[in-house]
């Protein structure tokens, strides 16, 4: 999900190098500037912390579950609270223009109302009544697992830690979030809020980690479950570690995507084209699920690229604080640096850029910001079809149908979604070929009209070097606990 510049932590995001290794510094993107440092614990400080968690877990688990799910009630009231000091507070860390955060706050709320109104039901004892035995009584019981470490990303900081942090914490763990040193406010902020909803301290911790003390804790036996969201490399990095400690822990893997969309012959563009000029720009493109290629039928292809890129150009790239700039700069200087090289890579192999760079003047070299980039002539050769781009950049290819989008969206190394834009309201052989197509798809999600969107009803998962696991929906609380089985004899007399 968020891309590795540099030295990198095994949330894939950026220590400077010249920076003190007992410490980092968050810059902020749009002029380079410090923003904030954090100290890292001692190693013996971090077991400490740990062990505090374990204690405290055991303690939180007795909380009866409606108690618990009543504390997260009073998260969304403190969270939503905080609606007023978000926005700038997390542009400065993270580059997002401000006017659009209040959409995560939103969706933020949203996840952690869906998660809380299925709690009861999701850890629900599991009874075996039907088919038990006369003098028996089976059930399965939903336990949590202890320690949760939660590895969280930039990019999106309250989206995906509620995804995990909020129903670890309702089924009964204790949670430890490392979060990126690019958005240690937005972390701090977020516990603030279960703090004051009356989540106990030792029961939630923030603690900032270097990658050697991200890796102590990946490996400390007291840790039983890493939800980890990032980089392939580095979740790669964390599952390694985590095979190498003592005993079996588990791991859940959300991270990236190269994710494909493909525009039928049928499809409204008056509403198709919005739609995906902005699953492929929002937040500079730096979201796992992002629009980065399209596939689009040869009949009505000429007529959506120029819809596409008529829209493209009305972007404002700019200071992000601004209310006017509705495209900020990509995360650092180093990620801008290495998506204008892989624009060049593909325009030297053939590929077309249909957006002049003049238009967006704020895209200069040696700074994070990067002009929005509509390719053509593209093909699967070029890492811009892919690898992973992370940036405002999408290359648009022409298909003679569905046969030969099926094959190119499925020709990735990632799986985490795909969308296929047809009109399915006026013909129900659309929705029929969609739903055909959906089987054929080797991804984790497949959207029909929409994209770039988490349905915190549905499981959140990927397929391939997308990851494994799961978050959100009633399998969300799966992962997060252990089943107990019960198997009860009654009656022993004859």
């Amino acid at each position: 999900m968020a891309q590795a510049d540099g030295a990198t932590n095994p949330s894939g995001t950026t220590i400077a190098s010249d920076a003190d290794p007992a410490s980092q510094t968050t810059i902020i993107p749009h002029n380079q500037q410090p923003l904030v440092i954090r100290t890292y614990p001692s190693a013996s400080q971090l077991d400490k912390s740990i062990q505090h968690a374990a204690a405290a877990q055991e303690k939180w688990a007795r909380v009866p579950l409606s108690q618990r799910v009543a504390i997260g009630r009073r998260f969304m009231e403190e969270f939503g609270a905080m609606r007023d000091e978000i926005p700038l507070e997390l542009t400065l860390q993270m580059g997002r223009p401000v006017k659009q955060v209040p959409g995560e706050i939103r969706g933020t709320l949203e996840r952690a109302e869906y998660m809380l109104s299925i709690a009861e039901s999701a850890l629900a004892d599991v009874s075996l009544a039907n088919t038990d035995k006369p003098g028996f009584r089976r059930f399965i019981k939903r336990t949590p697992l202890g320690v949760v470490l939660v590895i969280a990303p930039w990019n999106y900081p309250f989206l995906v830690m509620v995804n995990s942090v909020l129903p670890a914490l309702i089924a009964g763990n204790a949670v430890i979030i490392k979060p990126s040193p690019q958005t240690p406010l937005a972390a701090e902020r977020f516990a603030s809020a279960f703090h004051k909803a009356g989540v106990p301290k030792d029961v939630l911790q923030v603690i900032h980690l270097s990658p050697e003390l991200t890796t102590a804790a990946v490996k400390h036996p007291l840790v039983d479950f890493v939800a980890f969201t990032g980089s392939v490399a580095g979740g790669r990095a964390v599952d390694i570690a985590a095979a190498e400690a003592k005993g079996f822990k588990g791991v859940g893997l959300e991270l990236g995507g190269k994710d494909p969309a493909y525009v039928r012959a049928d499809a409204d563009l008056d509403y198709t084209v919005p739609e995906l000029v902005d699953g492929a720009m929002f937040n500079s493109g730096q979201s796992c699920c992002a629009v980065e290629r399209i596939y689009v039928h040869e009949s009505i292809y000429d007529d959506f690229v120029s819809r596409f890129v008529d829209l493209t150009k009305k972007y404002r790239l700019g200071d992000p604080t601004e209310p006017e700039t509705n495209l900020g700069p990509v995360v650092s200087v180093a990620s801008a640096e290495r998506i204008r090289k892989q624009v060049a890579a593909a325009v030297q192999a053939g590929a077309k850029a249909l957006i002049p760079e003049d238009l967006f003047a704020a895209a200069q070299p040696g700074t994070a910001y990067v002009a929005p980039q509509v390719l053509v002539d593209v093909n699967h050769t070029m890492d811009v079809m892919m690898e992973e781009t992370f940036g405002p950049v999408v290359g648009i290819q022409k298909v003679t149908g569905d046969d030969e989008a099926i094959a190119l969206m499925n020709d990735s190394p990632y799986g985490l979604t795909a969308s296929i834009w047809t009109n399915a309201e006026a013909n129900p052989d659309s929705q029929a070929a969609f739903l055909r197509m959906v089987d054929e798809l080797h991804t984790g999600t497949v959207f029909l009209n929409r994209c770039d969107y988490l349905d915190p009803g549905l499981a959140w998962t990927g397929v391939k070097d997308s990851g494994r696991g799961i978050s959100l929906s009633k399998f969300g609380y799966d992962q997060l606990t252990r089943a107990k089985s019960v198997h009860m004899k009654i009656k022993t007399s004859p």
